[in-house]
This record gives C-alpha cells, sequence and structure tokens, in this order.
C-alpha cells in the first residue's frame, strides 16, 4: 500500500480550515500533518511536518500567501503548494504563480476536483481553476508581445512611479486600489529584477533606464 499524500492546511477561517481538514480526512489517499492560521504559523508548521502538499489561502493576516511561498522558495523548500482561495483578483493570481504556487483554485471548487487537483500535483502537474486559466493566457500574450522592452511589468511600473512621487506603501494601495502586501510583493519584485538595494535605488536606475518619468 502506498504511503498517504501528507498535507498542512492553511488558512484563517477557523470554519473553512477545520470544514476542509474534515474533508481530506474522508479521503484515503491523504493524511493531515497539520494546520495554520497564518503565514509565520504555516511556516513552522511545514518545517516541522515535512508535508507533499500545502493547501494555502491568499489573504491572511500578518504574512499573507504569496509572501509564504516566497519564503518557502527561499527557503529551497520544493513542497507542492496550492493556492485554495476565493481571490479572482488578477494580482493575486499572477503574483501567487510568480512566487512559484503549482497551483491556484478556488474555494468554490467541487470535493471530487480538490482531489484530482492535488493528485496531479503530486505527479508533477500544474493546476488552474477553469475561471482563472483566462487570467494567465492573457497575461502570458502580453508578456510576449512586450518582450524584453522592460524587465518590470506594467503594474510594477505603476508602483514605480509611484515611489518616484515619494508615496508611502499605504498611499500606493489606496491609489492602484491594491492591498498593502500586495504593494510590498510589487517592490521586492522590482528590486530584484533592478538589482537594487532599495527604493530610492530602484527608482534612480528605473530613471535611467527610462522607465519612468520624473514628476516636476
Amino acid at each position: 500500500m502506498n504511503k498517504p499524500i501528507k498535507i498542512v492546511v492553511v488558512d484563517d477561517h477557523a470554519l473553512f480550515r477545520r470544514g476542509l481538514i474534515g474533508l481530506l480526512a474522508e479521503i484515503p489517499e491523504f493524511q493531515v500533518v497539520g494546520e495554520a492560521s497564518n503565514g509565520d504559523e504555516a511556516l513552522r508548521v511545514i518545517q516541522g511536518s515535512s508535508p507533499d502538499i500545502v493547501l494555502l489561502d491568499i489573504n491572511m493576516p500578518g504574512k499573507d500567501g504569496v509572501e509564504t511561498v516566497e519564503a518557502l522558495r527561499e527557503r529551497k523548500n520544493k513542497v507542492k503548494v496550492m493556492m485554495l482561495t476565493i481571490s479572482q483578483n488578477d494580482e493575486d493570481l499572477i503574483g501567487a504563480i510568480v512566487s512559484g504556487a503549482d497551483g491556484y483554485l478556488l474555494k468554490n471548487t467541487e470535493p471530487e476536483d480538490l482531489r484530482r487537483a492535488i493528485l496531479r500535483l503530486v505527479d508533477g502537474q500544474s493546476v488552474l481553476s477553469p475561471e482563472v486559466t483566462g487570467v494567465v493566457l492573457k497575461t502570458l500574450a502580453h508578456n510576449q508581445q512586450v518582450g524584453e522592452a522592460s524587465p518590470l511589468s506594467d503594474r510594477e511600473l505603476e508602483v514605480l512611479q509611484c515611489l518616484s512621487e515619494g508615496m508611502t506603501t499605504v498611499q500606493i494601495g489606496l491609489s492602484l486600489y491594491i492591498s498593502d502586501n500586495t504593494v510590498k510583493t510589487h517592490i521586492r519584485h522590482i528590486l530584484d529584477k533592478l538589482e537594487a538595494a532599495n527604493r530610492t535605488e530602484a527608482v534612480s536606475k528605473a530613471l535611467q533606464m527610462g522607465l519612468i518619468q520624473k514628476m516636476d
């Protein structure tokens, strides 16, 4: 008999988390080895339980889902991560994939579809809910058209322009209608892509490269 697939469930809503754990417990192939309500707790649980799969919500207090995946990848942890969320927000979806998530499912997924999706992840396949597949395809098509004209995405350029105008993280979030955590994620990606040590250096490099315009 094959060993059960070890799963950690991470979600800040206790009722959903417990319900999901109960559902997974009824599936013979699966074994829930841990649970967490936020990203920091999740990293500790994952470290201690060595799961095969992490089912991870995106929008959580403290370290969110995208930041948690980034932290796992920075630690060279290759555990398979399935984002399980209600969010169909483009920024959340693309942010999750860029950070290293292996799948993205919505919480309205049927139990049998979830079971099959987890098995596909274990087999090395990627999984996307049908509702969000179109967003990924559009983004890939857009990036192909843009080519290498800019190392930054359109949203990253918007965030960078706001930084050049002296806006804070909170102000950028309000201006672009995105969360503070999403702003922080974009800024990290900007610093990485421009090989900048801080926000000021990133703005300086972007101005030199002609990526943004100096505001008078």
